[in-house]
């Protein structure tokens, strides 16, 4: 299967960095073609009629519990050489972590990435990327795979920004929204029908707290 990559010096990848740089934040309405992004949606949907998608866990390792009062969503994460949609975009985010180590010198290695479906009436309290034991993950990346979304869906990721100022993103399938992991808090609010994305960090090599 091939990976979908495109040069490090795109310019839709240099926006994004220099909206990193600027704002600690960026969104691009339009990052995925239709057709690859109607693909992963496809994907996201047949993994959850196949029941392999799992409900999502707060904190980490041994620590992690399901808490549905806080988050919803049901999620699988996605490796390399499980379907041709998923290699594609995770070459794209790969040519996205190489555009950022160029500009922000960030030393980010990797990256990892789930599919989450909330269901209707899901939601994620306000919570931060970045686990307090664990400072690898260093920036986010959301891409929303909903076809025809309307703002009266709901839905809508909120991101508390500088100065009380709230900014909330439709997810409309194709746009991607990228912001510093340990800097931006943010949810996501409620929807009124089910509510797909792929949802990565982009990670460094890390010190580990115990």
């Amino acid at each position: 299967m091939r990976a979908m990559q495109i040069p490090s010096d795109h310019p839709l990848l240099l926006r994004i960095v220099d909206d990193l740089a600027e704002r600690g934040w960026s969104q691009q309405n339009i990052f995925l073609p239709d057709a690859l992004t109607r693909a992963l949606a496809a994907e996201c949907r047949q993994r959850a009629a196949e029941g392999e998608l799992a409900p999502a866990a707060v904190g980490r390792g041994p620590f992690s519990e399901i808490r549905e009062g806080i988050r919803g969503d049901r999620i699988q994460w996605i490796e390399p050489g499980q379907a041709q949609a998923c290699d594609r975009y995770l070459g794209l985010m790969d040519s996205l972590r190489e555009a950022i180590n160029r500009g922000l010198f960030l030393g980010l290695e990797d990256f990892e990435s789930h599919f989450a479906l909330y269901p209707p009436g899901a939601f994620y309290l306000k919570h931060v990327d970045r686990f307090r034991d664990d400072d690898r993950r260093m920036v986010s990346a959301v891409l929303y795979l909903n076809d025809a979304w309307l703002p009266e869906h709901g839905g809508q990721l909120r991101m508390y920004l500088d100065d009380g100022v709230e900014h909330d993103v439709v997810p409309t399938g194709g746009c991607l929204v990228v912001f510093l992991s340990g800097d931006i808090p943010h949810e996501v609010l409620p929807a009124a029908r089910d509510r797909l994305s792929l949802t990565g960090w982009f990670r460094r090599r890390g010190t580990e707290v115990f």
